[in-house]
C-alpha cells in the first residue's frame, strides 16, 4: 500500500560545536562567542522544525569539532535534540568523520543516544536501512556514515595498503553497500539517503582546512540512485545541489567556520517529498540563517607614500558596512621602508566595531637577493654555486672539487 501523505523533512549538517577560532569570551554566558554563534544557528533549526511541524529532522554528521567533546558541548546539543523529540518529531543523526573515535571499539560522540534509547532520536552509525515512524507514516532512511579506516586496517589483508589504496577500497565497499541497500527498499514508502561523504563533483568550502589526508570520494552516480526520493549530504561545508533527479543536496555547515566560508550563505534545507504516485517530484528550499560575517580587506602600498596609514584607513572606510560584528582579516602588502610608518593604534581604532581582527602584513624586500658581490639574477647554476662557496669562505681547492662534482651531476642529468 502506497504512502498517502506528503512528507516534510528538515536537513542540516556540520555543526562543529567546539570550533572557537576568532573567538572572544562572552561574560554573559561564560562561553566563547563562536560557541554561542553555532548554538544560535542551531536554535533557528529547532524553532523552524517545531513551527513547521516537520515529519523528520535529518542531521548529516559532525556534531562536534573534536571526537572528545566537552561536557558543556554535549549538554547544549542534547538540550536542543530534546526540544525537538518532545514535539514528537524524530531526529536521525548520521555519524561524521569528526564524530568517530580514533580506535576500533571506542564509542562515537553521538552513540550515547542509542545506548540510552532516547525517545525519537536515532543514530546511523553503520550503513543500513532504518525505518522511522513519523506522524504521517514510516520513512526509510538509508544511512551512510563516514567509513572507519581503522576497522579496515584491523584486517590482516589490508595492513600494508597505502592511503590511496585504502581510500579506493573504501569507495568500492561504500558503492556496493549502497546498491545492495537500495535494492532492499520498499517502493511504497518514502526513501531518503542520509550520508556524510565527499562526492567528486562538489565544490569544497572550509572543511578543506579541517581535513587530514585525502577523503574517500564517491561518484555522483553512486549516491543518486533512482530508489531514493532525496539524497541528504553532509561533510562539504558549502551549500550546493549536485543532481536534480533525484535531488542530491549538501546543506552545508550551519555557521561560517573560517575564511573558506567568506561570502557563503549558511542555513538548512526544508524538503517536501510528495505522496507516492503524485505527478510532482521532490522539492526543497534553502533557509538562510544570519551567520557571523567574515570580511577580508586588502591594501597594497607602494613607495614613496608619505602617509601609508591614511591609505589603509581609506580602504577600511570603504568597507565600513561589512565590519560591524564581523571577523575581519586586514591584509596589507607594503615595501620594507614603509613598515615602521604604519600607525597600528589608528588602524585598530578604525576596526573597533569588528568582532575579531586579524592583521596580516606582507613586507616586500626592497633589495634584490645577492651572493656577496654577485647579483643572484642571470647566473648559471655553476656560477651561482661558485658565488655561494666564495661567500662561505670555502678554500679554492675545495671549491674546484665541488664544482667538478656538480658539473658531472648536471651532465649526467642532462643525458638521462
Amino acid at each position: 500500500m502506497g504512502h498517502k501523505a506528503a512528507v516534510r523533512i528538515l536537513h542540516f549538517a556540520d555543526l562543529h560545536l567546539g570550533v572557537e577560532s576568532y573567538s572572544c569570551f562572552d561574560p554573559q554566558t561564560g562561553l566563547s562567542t563562536r560557541f554561542s554563534d553555532i548554538l544560535k544557528a542551531l536554535d533557528q533549526v529547532v524553532d523552524h522544525a517545531i513551527r513547521e511541524k516537520v515529519d523528520l529532522v535529518l542531521f548529516c554528521g559532525d556534531a562536534y569539532k573534536s571526537r572528545n567533546p566537552s561536557q558543556t558541548q554535549q549538554r547544549e546539543f542534547a538540550r536542543r535534540l530534546k526540544r525537538i523529540s518532545q514535539e514528537d518529531i524524530p531526529v536521525f543523526l548520521v555519524v561524521g568523520n569528526h564524530d568517530l573515535p580514533n580506535a576500533v571499539g571506542r564509542a562515537t560522540t553521538v552513540e550515547i543516544y542509542d545506548t540510552l534509547r532516547v525517545d525519537n532520536v536515532y543514530v546511523g552509525n553503520r550503513p543500513d536501512i532504518y525505518r522511522i515512524a513519523t506522524k504521517t507514516g514510516e520513512i526509510q532512511v538509508v544511512a551512510l556514515p563516514w567509513p572507519r579506516r581503522s576497522a579496515l586496517l584491523s584486517r590482516e589483508e589490508h595492513k600494508n595498503l597505502t592511503i590511496e589504496e585504502i581510500n579506493d577500497r573504501l569507495q568500492q565497499i561504500m558503492t556496493r553497500r549502497l546498491i545492495d541497500l537500495s535494492a532492499q527498499l520498499d517502493p511504497s514508502l518514502p526513501s531518503v539517503l542520509a550520508a556524510h561523504v565527499s562526492v567528486s563533483t562538489a565544490k569544497q568550502g572550509s572543511e578543506k582546512v579541517m581535513t587530514i589526508g585525502r577523503d574517500p570520494v564517491l561518484l555522483p552516480s553512486s549516491v543518486a540512485l533512482p530508489s531514493f526520493d532525496y539524497v541528504a549530504l553532509g561533510h562539504i561545508h558549502r551549500h550546493q545541489k549536485l543532481r536534480e533527479q533525484p535531488l542530491v543536496v549538501y546543506s552545508g555547515s550551519l555557521e561560517r567556520l573560517d575564511f573558506g566560508d567568506e561570502g557563503e550563505k549558511k542555513g538548512f534545507c526544508l524538503v517536501d517529498i510528495p505522496p507516492k504516485g503524485a505527478n510532482a517530484g521532490t522539492q526543497y528550499e534553502f533557509h538562510e540563517v544570519p551567520a557571523r560575517r567574515f570580511t577580508t580587506i586588502k591594501v597594497s602600498l607602494d613607495a614613496p607614500d608619505n602617509d601609508p596609514t591614511f591609505a589603509v584607513l581609506q580602504t577600511i572606510d570603504q568597507k565600513k558596512s561589512e565590519i560591524k560584528d564581523a571577523i575581519v582579516r586586514l591584509q596589507i602588502s607594503l615595501p620594507q621602508c614603509l613598515e615602521h610608518s604604519l600607525r597600528e593604534n589608528e588602524i585598530d581604532q578604525a576596526l573597533k566595531e569588528a568582532h575579531y581582527v586579524i592583521l596580516a602584513k606582507d613586507v616586500r624586500s626592497e633589495a634584490r637577493p645577492r651572493l656577496g658581490n654577485w647579483a643572484a639574477e642571470g647566473l648559471t647554476p655553476l656560477e651561482a654555486l661558485r658565488a655561494y662557496l666564495e661567500t662561505k669562505g670555502v678554500p679554492l681547492q675545495r671549491q674546484e672539487t665541488l664544482l667538478n662534482y656538480a658539473e658531472k651531476l648536471m651532465r649526467r642529468e642532462a643525458e638521462s
